[in-house]
Parts: C-alpha cells; structure tokens; sequence
C-alpha cells in the first residue's frame, strides 16, 4: 500500500526544489556507450536567485527501444549543500 503522507512529503520538497532553481544548464564533459548503457561526466549548473551552484555529476542511462529507461546520476551532496547554503 501507498503511504500517501510520504508521497505528499516528497511531492513537496520537490516543488520547493524546483522553485528554488531558476535555470539550470549540462556541459557534457566526457560520454561513453557500451551497448544500452550511457555513461555520461558532466557539470551541472544550477541557477538560482543566491548565484550558480556548479556540481559534478556521473551519469548512468540505460536505452530500451530508443528511449531512456533507467536513469542514475551519482554526485556528492555535500558538494552540492556546500553551495546551496555556505554559511551552513
């Protein structure tokens, strides 16, 4: 069974995720392929209001029938914590 209190939770820390962003852009640093596995190195730029946060990332895709089907970014959140909130 769904517990609908933690979907609402989730639901909106999301939202205030996404309102806390204004843009955000991708640099595609190195990409790799090996069968339908993706694998992606790249810097994600987050704008906001505050300034930009530059993190990092290490992606994962795995591609079914032309399509992404399994998605996996790997990053440090504290790297990412760090500018989100500096005096933190």
């Amino acid at each position: 069974m769904v517990d609908l209190a933690l979907c609402q939770c989730w639901a909106e820390e999301i939202t205030a995720f996404v309102d806390f962003l204004k843009e955000k852009q991708t640099k595609v640093l190195n990409i790799a392929g090996n069968g339908n596995v993706v694998l992606t190195e790249r810097i994600d730029h987050f704008h906001r209001a505050a300034g930009v946060i530059d993190l990092p990332v290490m992606g994962t895709f795995e591609v079914r029938d032309g399509k992404i089907a399994a998605w996996r970014d790997y990053f440090d959140l504290q790297q990412f914590m760090s500018q989100a909130n500096p005096s933190a």
